[in-house]
């Protein structure tokens, strides 16, 4: 199991800086994780976001390649039903030739009209659609039928998706699940017997919505603003072309609640110690490779985005090991 850091590249207009710095500074950020040696830098996709939320997650995973050495580069997720499969399949090989064999290709479905009329694609054959492509890449790969290949045999592939149907799909493909969930792994695992795969192989990552600092009160303070912005984008964004009415806006004080279930909260902020504790609970018996966790949160200050990235690469892994190793312990 490896942490890593995502990155969606939001630059909203309230602490705006100009797009060539904006991206510059993302790549000396994933340069920066290499160094204190985080187990990825992963990316993100969506499209016609104010805040210029990452559109081409391949192209910026390429330019991450060509900057780093150690890390794993990862997407989560790429939209395959708004690509040629070809098209697909060729991109993400150059990551991998480019990253000397360090990719991890997440793909899912998506969940908004806007994007799939974007690229003239039919939106309820998403999930459907998905599953066409992620095959057909498979196929390609598999056969050699584009050029260059990648140099992983096979490229891990990942399904990021947080339903029954998602998880089965995911099985069927026998690739892994990116989501970590007690709820869904059944369904995962019956997707694999499904495809035909040996269930052994069934593997799990996810986004924690998680963010380090060492003094999460004060942290927090500063960090609010950007995660309601974060969140309430998300929200408004999410019914956009259905017809449904917005949902109502969240405030920093939502955003922090607890559920009862002691799942997540929609973003926490913690110490790392904080952090190995909350973590343990949640993962503990399932087949975990990756855990990512929120490099920015939308444009917060570059002090609280290095500290972050530090404490994830450096700090996490070791604790997170000792909770481990505790439980097996008591048992």
């Amino acid at each position: 199991m490896d942490v890593g850091l995502l990155f969606d590249l939001r630059n909203p207009a309230q602490w705006h800086r100009p797009w060539a710095d904006h991206y510059a500074r993302a790549l000396e950020f994933c340069e920066e994780a290499d160094r204190q040696g985080a187990g990825g830098v992963w990316f993100t996709e969506h499209h016609l976001f104010d805040d210029g939320y990452l559109p081409q997650p391949l192209t910026f995973a390429a330019a991450a390649a060509a900057r780093t050495r150690h890390v794993r580069i990862g997407t989560a997720v790429v939209l395959p039903a708004l690509r040629k499969p070809a098209q697909l399949a060729e991109e993400a090989a150059i990551v991998d030739l480019i990253s000397g064999g360090r990719l991890e290709l997440g793909l899912g479905a998506g969940y908004r009209v806007p994007e799939y009329q974007l690229f003239d694609t039919d939106f309820r054959r998403r999930f459907a659609r998905t599953g066409e492509v992620i095959a057909q890449v498979q196929q390609l790969w598999q056969t050699g039928a584009i050029t260059p290949g990648p140099i992983q045999d096979p490229v891990p592939l990942w399904g990021g998706f947080y339903g029954p149907r998602g998880a089965r799909l995911a099985g069927r493909l026998g690739i892994g699940l990116l989501h970590i969930s007690h709820a869904m792994f059944p369904h995962y695992h019956q997707g694999l017997v499904e495809g035909g795969h040996d269930p052994a192989i069934a593997r799990v990552s996810d986004l924690l919505p998680v963010i380090l600092a060492d003094d999460p009160e004060q942290a927090w303070s500063r960090i609010a603003p950007h995660a309601v912005h974060q969140e309430n984008t998300y929200r408004a964004l999410s019914v956009a072309g259905t017809g449904m009415p917005e949902p109502p806006l969240l405030s920093p004080d939502d955003l922090r609640a607890q559920p009862a279930d002691g799942s997540w909260a929609d973003l926490e902020i913690l110490t790392p110690q904080q952090a190995a504790r909350r973590i343990h609970e949640r993962i503990s018996g399932l087949p975990v490779r990756h855990l990512l966790f929120w490099a920015d949160i939308a444009g917060m200050p570059d002090d609280l985005v290095a500290r972050n990235i530090e404490l994830v690469s450096r700090e996490l892994p070791a604790l997170l090991s000792e909770e481990f190793e505790r439980a097996a312990v008591g048992r």
